[in-house]
């Protein structure tokens, strides 16, 4: 006869710091095995420093349902995603965690596995941060810091007329992913591989750090798709416009079969955020270059459209008919 070991909550705030965040500074000497205030980084001679913050709040970019480890992973993959349209590298960041009431140890172990299992993938160690309880959802905040060459930083405004959009990798994944993830019933045509597929793409997200050096070669402007296609480009092209067939656009098997079974599916695919997918603006000139780039570095790219002086995102299905979509994509103060 078994029965299941009683949760044990971590006991004060020095053990949950020392015994599961302080292993994840190995290899930032500047960290202090988190035992001091303040932490301290140098960068390489030659290189800018790039900061992003993107925190994760439970309820709003994760079910709090969703395991430790797979939160972890994505809390760390959107901030690293921002630095990789940047060309930047992962350096290291920092990590605020407010709990509503005291974690389990299991919770915690398991939380910081899978922060070592996406430092490992993406680069960087834990330099710092807090901890602290609040009435509200668990919160986690992360600060991340990147390199890149001095004066080769990648904005995502710049884009000019005529500039050649891409998109690396599939785009809808994540949000018909996270309607597979929450609800089991939900496109029951699909097979069990194309559900996990989808429901993957939405809980551990693949920033495109090999870009990074292609980027800095041969982009104008670029940005990631974490609020949806359409929002997204929309930034992208600032004044300009584009004419976007919905045909280019790149489904995965799953989504493409989603979509067969339910034309309506459409707007999910552009107004869907979380693909974490990079859109970038490469001027004519730099187009094969670009392409070339990106097959080396093992990233697939596909060519949405051409940047034109007429203002506004103009979307067209196979036959030429204009979709329209009520909303363009994701705002945190929207209800």
């Amino acid at each position: 006869m078994s029965c299941l070991a009683p949760a044990i909550e971590i006991s004060n705030e020095t053990d949950l710091i020392q015994t599961f965040l302080a292993p994840l500074t190995r290899g930032a000497p500047g960290a202090f095995g988190l035992r001091d205030d303040a932490a301290l980084l140098t960068p390489e001679p030659g290189t800018d420093l790039v900061f992003t913050s993107d925190p994760i709040i439970a309820g709003v970019h994760f079910l709090p349902t969703d395991r430790p480890a797979d939160i972890a992973w994505k809390a760390l993959a959107v901030n690293a995603s921002d630095l990789g349209a940047k060309g930047a590298q992962p350096l290291a960041y920092i990590l605020t965690l407010a709990f509503p009431e005291p974690p389990e140890r299991q919770w915690i172990e398991s939380f910081a596995a899978g922060l070592k299992a996406a430092q490992e993938n993406f680069g960087g160690h834990l330099l710092g941060g807090d901890t602290d309880l609040t009435p509200g959802p668990l919160s986690i905040g992360i600060t991340m810091i990147g390199g890149v060459p001095s004066g080769r930083f990648v904005r995502r405004q710049g884009a000019a007329e005529g500039d050649h959009v891409f998109v690396t990798g599939t785009i809808g994944d994540a949000a018909l992913g996270l309607l597979a993830h929450r609800d089991p019933a939900a496109f029951s045509g699909l097979t069990a591989n194309e559900r996990a597929f989808l429901a993957g793409r939405y809980l551990r997200p693949m920033p495109r750090l090999a870009l990074a050096e292609t980027l800095r070669a041969h982009a104008r402007a670029a940005l990631d798709v974490s609020d949806g296609l359409v929002k997204d480009l929309t930034r992208l092209a600032g004044s300009l416009g584009l004419a976007l067939d919905f045909g280019r656009i790149p489904l995965s098997n799953a989504a493409a079969a989603a979509l067969a079974a339910d034309p309506e599916i459409a707007k999910t695919v552009l107004s869907g955020g979380d693909d974490y997918e990079l859109l970038i603006a490469v001027p004519p000139s730099s187009v094969v270059a670009f392409r070339d780039g990106a097959a080396a570095a093992g990233v697939n790219v596909s060519e949405l459209g051409v940047l034109r002086r007429e203002p506004g995102l103009e979307i067209v299905d196979s036959r030429g008919r204009p979709i329209k979509i009520e909303r363009s994509g994701y705002d945190h103060f929207s209800r």
